[in-house]
């Protein structure tokens, strides 16, 4: 039958695939930090390449049904395109930081201790303001109740970006030979970048909030 809820765009579906696209978001970077804590305590990790691959398939998925409820309604409770960006920056996340543990897994030599520990408590502060912030659209928030939220995830970044400068810092003074460095050094940017991934989501429900406030 067909369903007048859907198509004047009173459905929940699209809140409901965002709400699971930010939370999957958040568990790939809740299993970036087990995988980084198993890697520095010398544990054999019960997280594997697999896990983060499920994850951004899981997230793949989502993009692919809201591209499908898109297709099949009239109007939407936010703009097509806010959704659509929204939808893919959150994509975005999981597959980042699959990117980030598949070149851990081949880096030949040992990673310094504690490289990327911070980072990932930013990031994952980051990606939980951002889970948050996306749970609210579905009342019709206002600036105020996520400006909180969105201050967080901010902090996050500009502090992530400092934290990948001392490293930097570090690894260019230090005893590296060159192949070491430039691996070295691009990991960090990409765990760097994820953090900006959480952050670019983030500014996204700040602009639909501000569209419809």
């Amino acid at each position: 039958m067909f369903s007048l809820k859907k198509l004047f765009g009173k459905d929940e579906t699209f809140f409901d695939l965002l709400e699971a696209g930010a939370e999957e978001a958040r568990v790939s970077v809740e299993l970036f930090g087990k995988y980084l804590q198993a890697l520095s305590d010398g544990a054999s990790t019960t997280v594997s390449n697999d896990d983060f691959i499920q994850t951004r398939r899981k997230e793949k998925r989502i993009r692919h049904l809201m591209t499908e409820q898109l297709s099949r309604t009239f109007v939407t409770p936010l703009e097509r395109e806010d959704i659509e960006a929204l939808s893919f920056a959150l994509y975005r996340i999981p597959k980042q930081i699959e990117k980030i543990v598949e070149r851990i897994s081949i880096y030949p030599g040992k990673l310094p201790p504690g490289a990327f520990t911070r980072q990932a408590e930013l990031m994952l502060q980051a990606a939980s303001a951002l889970v948050f912030m996306v749970k609210q659209l579905r009342g019709g928030t206002t600036m105020d109740k996520i400006q909180e939220a969105n201050d967080r995830l901010q902090f996050a970044e500009g502090e992530a970006d400092k934290v990948m400068l001392t490293l930097l810092k570090d690894l260019y003074h230090g005893p590296c030979e060159a192949k070491e460095l430039v691996i070295l050094q691009k990991t960090f940017e990409m765990v760097e970048q994820a953090v900006d991934r959480c952050r670019n989501a983030g500014n996204i429900v700040v602009q639909i909030v501000l569209k419809h406030s």
